[in-house]
């Protein structure tokens, strides 16, 4: 069903150009959403679709705060998964991201700790019947020239973690993890296109699977000239860690970034912004090109972006208007922009399982996190 929605967008995107200043954008009835119930004081963070299954990665917050995983069936039933933490961090770590094939699943959860309060990352793996957290030892995430990590991935051609790590030339390289039993080896990314250098800075914000490789999502920083421009750019993998390209994103204006991606194995779909404005590109092999008519939604740096969904042909991406959510859908070049009914703040993240959308909203200030759901119909 992805690669229908992607090959309506190519086809579309390439009629219209990818500029973003054509198009057609009209404004249709808001989709109406209804609150997920979930145990008494869990709060969503982050969620994986495994067909029709939800997993759901929740923070119970408190002194200590405690991680949980549940699994929200097609029948509305809610079932936990058990994990067995060893680390210290561990019983505390709030859910940075969860991969499945189907079966297997692996996850990052990060803790704030030590001196400087840094985040002290774990990695857990297990299935739906339980998660086993691995400990890792501390040089393996942190340490001198340490970096973040971004995304776990799972591929047919085995598992990943992505970050970033300090470069041999200039700032941070991106970086890949791949396992070695129950360790996880970074790789080198010395001459290859996630290095940085002082001309360069590159500067991942996620990563997923694109067939046997990864897509990196992000931006690419200039320097020269005493001039600084950061640029939307995405970063692929023939295999897990080899055979890396960085494609640079069309028409990207002054100031843009790629914040997530979905991709089939040929073709991605990119979220992001461009000059402080929500903005679409399709990753089509070694160009980027940007989708045009696309209605004009503030999107500001630090603001997160699921990647966009496929609603069977439709191209839906969500995300927060000042305090209220929108639904943006399309083909690529005529755009239909919902305002959403029952949920307010900030899009933290969003997955379709089966005929269903959901999403996680923050809100307003320090408040909550929230889980709510729609039909799929409601937005076609």
């Amino acid at each position: 069903m992805v690669a229908a929605a992607l090959a309506t967008v190519l086809v579309a995107g390439a009629c219209s150009g990818g500029s973003g200043d054509s198009g057609t954008t009209r404004v249709a009835e808001p989709v109406a959403w209804t609150q997920v119930e979930l145990p008494a004081g869990d709060q969503p963070v982050r969620l994986t679709a495994t067909g029709d299954r939800l997993l759901i990665g929740l923070r119970h917050p408190g002194a200590r705060p405690v991680p949980r995983l549940m699994v929200r069936s097609a029948d509305s039933r809610l079932a936990t998964v058990p994990l067995r933490p060893v680390s210290p961090y561990a019983f505390e770590a709030t859910w940075q991201s969860i991969a499945t094939d189907g079966s297997r699943i692996l996850a990052i959860g990060g803790a704030p700790g030590g001196a400087h309060s840094n985040t002290r990352w774990t990695v857990w793996t297990g299935s739906a019947a339980g998660l086993v957290e691995k400990p890792q030892s501390f040089n393996t995430f942190g340490g001198w020239g340490a970096g973040n990590l971004l995304d776990a991935v799972m591929t047919p051609a085995g598992t990943a973690l992505v970050g970033s790590w300090g470069s041999d030339k200039a700032g941070l390289d991106a970086a890949v993890w791949l396992p070695s039993g129950d360790r996880w080896v970074r790789k080198s990314s010395a001459g290859s296109a996630l290095q940085s250098t002082r001309d360069l800075l590159v500067g991942p914000r996620s990563a997923t699977a694109a067939g046997d490789g990864l897509v990196l999502a992000g931006s690419q920083v200039r320097l020269g000239n005493g001039t600084v421009r950061q640029q939307a750019a995405v970063w692929r993998s023939s295999t897990l860690d080899r055979g890396w390209s960085r494609v640079e994103l069309a028409d990207s204006g002054e100031r843009s970034d790629a914040v997530r991606a979905r991709c089939t194995d040929d073709a991605c779909l990119v979220a992001g912004y461009a000059d402080g404005r929500l903005a679409l590109w399709r990753l089509d092999g070694a160009s980027g090109s940007r989708l045009a008519g696309l209605p004009d939604i503030a999107v500001g740096d630090k603001d997160d972006l699921p990647a966009p969904i496929d609603a069977d042909g439709t191209v839906v991406q969500l995300v927060a208007d000042s305090g209220r959510v929108k639904v943006v859908t399309g083909d690529g070049a005529t755009w239909t922009v919902r305002d959403a009914t029952g949920p307010a703040g900030t899009v933290v993240d969003a997955a379709r399982a089966g005929d269903a959308l959901y999403l996680v909203v923050a809100a307003p200030g320090d408040g909550p996190t929230t889980l709510w759901r729609t039909d799929l119909t409601n937005v076609r």
